[in-house]
């Protein structure tokens, strides 16, 4: 890494890059001195550059003024490696209006990835753009890479933090990205760009573009920016506040939640207030295509506010967006700098609001260590893939091993950047390449995302001015009281305040308990040492069921805490009661069989609460009861689903009695708590073995 000498363009130069810069912005509009010497610097051989301004700086627009200076030089096609969907239909709209041709390779336009690839390959295409993900997919990087040999003009690597273990957005698939480096011409040139990259992360980054790499960085606070922490409360009132508050906000903006549920609980909520029209969700778990029309809705201001997850983040600009709230604090500075940097980046003022609770600190625990392969786990998927006669896919994976979905994704892409497997167009396998767990350096990585977990609790704390800790958790050198925000004011700005209505409270409770959480059955056998594998029979499945609390919901929080964590025998909440019975009355519109009786199974232990809510049950539908205890405790999650499965079906024996009691009815079966479902699962095969001719399940509270 090197310090920058002042760098300028040539009159030519900088007459290309005026007209790009006017095309972009309009007339009277031209580069800034910073910009120029990023420019310039990129217009030298075998130039290496990282680029580190605040959000709105302008950094596509240094890529954008490079690309054609360079092209009109002679140069090859520029190709932009950008994490997002979104972010590439922007960017190619942008080069558009530069001047330059522009085009993506994304899993919505695979019918016209021969064409471009072949444009590429004749030098007809100024930009391509690519995610990472599609990059590091062997046999389509291959195929890219060859479509750009000796055609290269400048690589560009947006939201570069991601090539690094220590920035907030951690991806495997970026760090792949040094593998291409290490195949370039070497006087290619290369620009990495971020907003949000402390001096650590910069150092890694800036290595691994290589040693003589040229880093720009810039002032980071945001003037525009009225930074405000709301004190802790439980989350139900956090809901409650966002809806108290959301039509005192300015214009449009994004509610922030760290959680899908939490997205999708508070869209309801405020739905519900405000007319569904006025707002809208998004995640991750949405399709491209409802995601790109929200951001399209939200640039219109035909919403009031879009509440997300952090699958809405980079690449999303709307200059006049007037708020940005968080629901939850991010867990770290460097990420919760990166999402309010949607707000005010065209306006003179926008509101930045978080409402923490203690409830965020296990999420903040989980985001730090879920990056983090757990070595015994790495070790049973590597068996797994080493004991498979042939590739497998991921649900396979999942439907033989405790592992979870997302978690083998991400473990396989790490094994993957290690060597150890390898994807072919039929699955995953084992290449036979050893790897070991480095747990030196994954504990440092754990420790330091809770070093930044501490900086978010002195930002929650307002131990000093919340955009001077923003700026020095970024390491900037220029960081000063904003005079603005929530502590240098002493407290809240009008028309913001520290407690929402009660009655908002009470009645956001009444309309989230009201909601019905689908429970979709297994409908595969684990194998491993369960011994059967493959689909389960229909004969031996369940129906769809229902869920009463699902997950940390919380709407539920303190009768969970009274039901399960602190029990009293004989004081079951009435909440709870209810709420099972107003499940069970919505349920009945779409049973296709209705219960002929009641078995509470208590999986977790709970026997008398799960006794008692038998009982209820079976008193209001006039059903008969019986409770079923495992005759040995079972743990969740163990090595293997096999394993899980197996013990399941070695506790539940079911005797004489309750053979004779399930004998061609339709039983409800009710569970008090799993989170892996294999109880559910297992019983039901078990039930419907002894005679049942259906299992309706409802599980109480199904754990995260």
């Amino acid at each position: 890494m090197t310090s920058s000498p002042r760098l300028t363009l040539t009159a030519p130069r900088l007459a290309k890059a005026s007209d790009v810069i006017t095309a972009l912005a309009g007339y009277g509009a031209a580069l800034r001195g910073d910009q120029e010497q990023a420019v310039a610097a990129l217009c030298e051989p075998s130039a290496r550059v990282l680029v580190v301004q605040a959000t709105g700086w302008g950094k596509s627009a240094v890529y954008w003024a490079a690309t054609a200076i360079l092209r009109q030089e002679g140069a090859g096609t520029t190709l932009v490696v950008s994490p997002l969907l979104s972010l590439m239909r922007d960017q190619v709209q942008a080069a558009s209006r530069a001047g330059l041709e522009a085009a993506t390779l994304n899993s919505s336009n695979i019918g016209e990835w021969t064409g471009i690839e072949e444009r590429v390959s004749a030098g007809g295409l100024d930009v391509l753009l690519v995610s990472p993900e599609r990059l590091a997919n062997p046999t389509f990087g291959a195929r890219v890479m060859s479509a750009l040999a000796g055609n290269l003009g400048l690589l560009v690597i947006d939201e570069c933090h991601a090539l690094s273990d220590w920035g907030h957005d951690f991806r495997p698939d970026y760090r792949r990205l040094s593998d291409v480096l290490q195949t370039l011409n070497p006087h290619t040139p290369v620009l990495a760009t971020t907003a949000t990259a402390n001096e650590r992360v910069t150092t890694d980054v800036a290595a691994q573009l290589g040693a003589a790499t040229v880093v720009l960085r810039g002032q980071l606070a945001r003037t525009s920016l009225q930074l405000v922490a709301v004190p802790p409360m439980d989350p139900l009132s956090r809901y409650a506040w966002v809806v108290d508050h959301l039509a005192m906000l300015p214009g449009s903006g994004i509610v922030y939640c760290l959680t899908v549920a939490d997205a999708e609980r508070l869209t309801a909520l405020l739905a519900h207030r405000y007319g569904a029209t006025n707002v809208a969700v998004y995640t991750g778990q949405l399709d491209a295509d409802t995601r790109t029309a929200t951001e399209e809705r939200l640039r219109r201001n035909e919403v009031k506010a879009v509440v997300a997850t952090s699958a809405l983040g980079m690449g999303f600009d709307k200059p006049d967006l007037g708020f940005v709230v968080h629901v939850g604090a991010a867990p770290s500075p460097v990420a919760y700098y990166q999402q309010i940097g949607r707000a005010g980046r065209g306006l003179d003022h926008a509101f930045v609001v978080l409402l923490p609770s203690e409830a965020d600190e296990p999420i903040w625990e989980y985001f730090a260590t879920s990056t983090i392969p757990v070595e015994a786990d790495v070790h049973t998927l590597l068996d797994t893939l080493r004991d498979a006669s042939e590739p497998m896919t991921v649900p396979a994976i999942e439907a033989i091993t405790t592992l979870r979905r997302g978690s083998i994704e991400l473990m396989l892409k790490q094994l993957a950047v290690d060597g150890a497997v390898e994807r072919t167009g039929h699955g995953w396998h084992s290449t036979g390449v050893a790897w070991s767990y480095d747990k030196d350096h994954y504990d440092s990585v754990v420790a330091g995302r809770r070093r930044e977990a501490a900086i978010m609790r002195d930002y929650i704390g307002g131990t000093r001015c919340l955009m001077m800790l923003l700026q020095q958790s970024l390491d900037d050198p220029d960081a000063s009281p904003c005079g603005r925000c929530s502590v240098c004011l002493g407290g809240l700005p009008s028309p913001l305040t520290t407690r929402p209505d009660p009655a908002t409270i009470r009645d956001a409770q009444r309309l989230l308990r009201g909601e019905d959480h689908v429970l979709e059955p297994r409908k595969m056998w684990p194998g491993g040492t369960f011994g059967t594998k493959g689909r389960i029979p229909a004969e031996l499945g369940a129906a769809e069921g229902r869920v009463v609390v699902y997950a940390d919901a919380p709407e539920w929080r303190e009768v969970v805490a009274a039901a399960f964590d602190n029990p009293a025998e004989s004081a079951l909440p009435r909440e709870l009661v209810d709420g099972c019975l107003e499940t069970l009355v919505r349920w009945k519109a779409s049973w296709s069989t209705r219960p002929q009786c009641v078995v509470g199974l208590a999986a977790a232990g709970h026997r008398e609460l799960v006794a008692q809510l038998a009982e209820q049950m079976g008193s209001i539908g006039r059903l008969p009861q019986q409770t079923w205890s495992p005759s040995l405790p079972v743990s969740e999650r163990q090595t293997s689903g096999g394993d899980e499965a197996a013990a399941w079906r070695a506790a539940l024996e079911v005797n004489d009695a309750l053979r004779s009691f399930v004998a061609d009815q339709a039983v409800l079966l009710l569970v008090d708590r799993t989170a892996t479902l294999w109880p559910v699962t297992v019983a039901t095969a078990a039930l419907r073995e002894a005679g049942a001719r259906a299992v309706l399940p409802m599980v109480v509270h199904r754990r995260p």
